[in-house]
């Protein structure tokens, strides 16, 4: 694992950490418009946020999963949503190194600047599809939770391979799935996006109507990376792309935290002319939390780094290393909300305006915890990895 002090030299990491200031002042903005500001995606994909885990061979930094957590965190503690688009851009990036790099440059441009939405489901109300046609292939199809759509160029669409009017029958029976890549100007936006929280990330519905693909900006959905590469490994690939997920609600989590600290010594209560910080009851709730996002922090950077030492060394990851990362992974997504919910309910009614950022925060983390990351199966996973059991959740 990379040290403390080279982590936080990279560029990526610095430039985000002088980026934070200008992506909080923009909180209301963004939550109001559901989604980034352009001018302020300009700043976040200049610091390079958006491409975290572009290949080099492409252009891209490539960063260790070590890097990447910090920097993700560091933006998701200034605005969860703002994070968030970067964290899903930057897994959106791994996915170029399943294709040759003369067609990764292609979609990233020279110098890179790769910006991705999209969906790895099949599809959302009306499942994508894909006809082969000669020099590629014709896509319609309807997708949901497309994070920064307005702010991409490219969506990554998983289609069912078609045989007229039947799905192709695939591995196991299964039907066959397509990956492909659209630029968005041949998409439509359907506004989806009303939602309790995550609002700023604006993560829309989108369609596709008869949209031809060249078949160089198509993959098989199981295809694995071309990249001989710690960091695109098939078996870990999931796990370190999560480690990026986690590392978002940890950084909501650390927010929240700050702003109950500054809440603390100027607000009261109706009830209470107490100061905040001066009650025994904010106090105590106050220390769970940190002592819950630092203890989990810690699991997630060292469980992630031992499994990176694993794959750096030239080894196929352990059962057990694997499965304490994928269990720090969900324990630290679950531990954050924990956290927001304590420090949200210490500050009391001061939490619950709109735009506040304790009640951004709150209403962010329980999405954030939708995700698939943070699935309680995982637990149950490293459970069965402990006990001597292979489990079956992907990714293993």
């Amino acid at each position: 694992m990379p040290d403390s002090a080279a982590v936080f030299a990279h560029p990526v990491v610095t430039a985000t950490q002088s980026l934070a200031e200008t992506v909080r002042a923009a909180r209301g903005e963004t939550e109001a418009g559901r989604r980034t500001p352009a001018w302020l995606a300009e700043q976040v994909a200049a610091a390079g946020l958006y491409q975290l885990y572009l290949p080099r061979t492409v252009g891209g930094p490539q960063v260790s999963p070590i890097e990447g957590f910090h920097a993700i965190e560091a933006i998701s503690r200034a605005d969860g949503t703002v994070g968030w688009c970067a964290m899903i851009a930057s897994i959106m990036a791994s996915q170029l190194a399943r294709v040759p790099p003369e067609v990764g440059r292609e979609l990233a441009g020279t110098p890179a600047d790769f910006r991705a939405s999209g969906s790895g489901r099949p599809g959302g109300p009306a499942a994508g599809r894909c006809w082969p046609v000669a020099g590629g292939w014709r896509v319609s199809g309807h997708w949901n939770f497309a994070s920064s759509f307005d702010n991409a160029r490219w969506l990554y669409c998983t289609c069912l391979e078609m045989e007229g009017d039947a799905p192709k029958p695939g591995p196991g029976g299964k039907p066959a799935l397509r990956v492909v890549w659209i630029p968005k100007a041949e998409t439509r936006l359907i506004d989806s996006w009303h939602v309790m929280g995550m609002r700023g990330t604006g993560s829309q519905d989108f369609a596709v109507e008869d949209a031809f693909v060249p078949a160089r900006f198509s993959i098989p959905s199981a295809q694995t990376a071309l990249l001989h590469d710690p960091l695109y490994h098939p078996r870990s690939l999931i796990t370190l792309q999560w480690t990026l997920t986690v590392a978002n609600s940890l950084g909501i989590a650390r927010g929240a935290i700050d702003a109950l600290v500054g809440l603390a010594g100027t607000e009261a209560s109706t009830l209470n002319t107490a100061l905040l910080r001066d009650r025994p009851a904010v106090q105590r709730e106050l220390g769970l939390a940190e002592a819950a996002v630092q203890a989990a922090r810690a699991y997630v950077l060292s469980a992630v780094g031992a499994l990176w030492a694993e794959l750096t060394a030239g080894h196929e990851p352990a059962d057990a290393t694997l499965a304490q990362a994928r269990l720090a992974i969900v324990h630290g997504m679950q531990e954050a909300m924990h956290a927001v919910d304590r420090v949200f309910h210490a500050a009391g009614t001061n939490a619950i305006y709109q735009n506040l950022p304790l009640e951004k925060a709150f209403r962010d983390i329980h999405v954030a915890v939708q995700h698939g990351a943070a699935l309680p199966q995982y637990y149950e996973g490293a459970g069965k990895v402990l006990l001597g059991l292979r489990p079956t959740d992907p990714g293993w």
